[in-house]
């Protein structure tokens, strides 16, 4: 499943429990450009489950037909191995801030519309961070997160990671190898797992750094 160019469609999986945000979507990614492919969807995670797709991304609604935000359904995904995006209509800064927690590598609220899934998309395929207006105010907004203890050197190597395109570029920056910027991700993802607040993607790693104050949105 390739463009016109040659480059691979991201394939785009959603679960919604409202078919014509299904519609809405399949039509943003066709006429997308690259073109984007939405591969299948489902009115909940365990038909999304059953069916066993193999998305690049999973654009994911929160309420999903519940009382209560379904937060197990994230986990679930994350934990299978999914880019999950969510894009729901709940802006509360603690509701995006438990999706973030339980792996969700974008929170997206649906009046961001178009224009932000779009790009959330293309970023979370390529395991890049994107932060809507909604995920940016809820991350600098937190006060409450155990912040683990991170060297001069790790925060160095860190945000230098943020704001650079390959490993191999952070190394030139700072005049280490590859294999020293390596050692230095590991300890720091090492330190957020032992503060109870995983960051298994670049992704989430920018927006534990955003919580945190290492990094702004404005510098990414």
């Amino acid at each position: 499943m390739v463009n016109e160019d040659g480059t691979p469609r991201i394939r785009v999986a959603v679960i919604d429990d409202h078919s014509v945000i299904h519609d809405g979507i399949a039509v943003w990614c066709a006429t997308e450009e690259p073109q984007m492919a939405m591969i299948g969807g489902y009115l909940s995670v365990g038909e999304f489950e059953a069916s066993a797709p193999a998305p690049d991304v999973v654009v994911f609604e929160l309420q999903n037909g519940a009382a209560e935000p379904y937060f197990d359904g994230i986990s679930r995904l994350c934990d299978s191995g999914f880019r999950v995006i969510v894009f729901s209509q709940h802006t509360d800064s603690s509701i995006v801030l438990r999706c973030l927690d339980r792996g969700a590598v974008t929170y997206l609220s649906k009046s961001e519309g178009r224009e932000h899934l779009t790009a959330a998309i293309h970023a979370a395929a390529a395991d890049q961070p994107y932060l809507s207006p909604t995920m940016a105010k809820a991350m600098t907004n937190d006060e409450s997160a155990e912040r683990p203890s991170l060297s001069a050197r790790e925060r160095q190597v860190l945000i230098s990671w943020f704001q650079t395109e390959s490993k191999e570029l952070v190394a030139n920056r700072l005049f280490i190898t590859v294999g020293t910027v390596n050692t230095h991700l590991k300890r720091i993802r090492a330190k957020y797992a032992a503060a109870g607040r995983p960051a298994s993607t670049k992704a989430s790693l920018v927006a534990r750094a955003i919580q945190d104050g290492l990094i702004s949105p404005s510098e990414l």
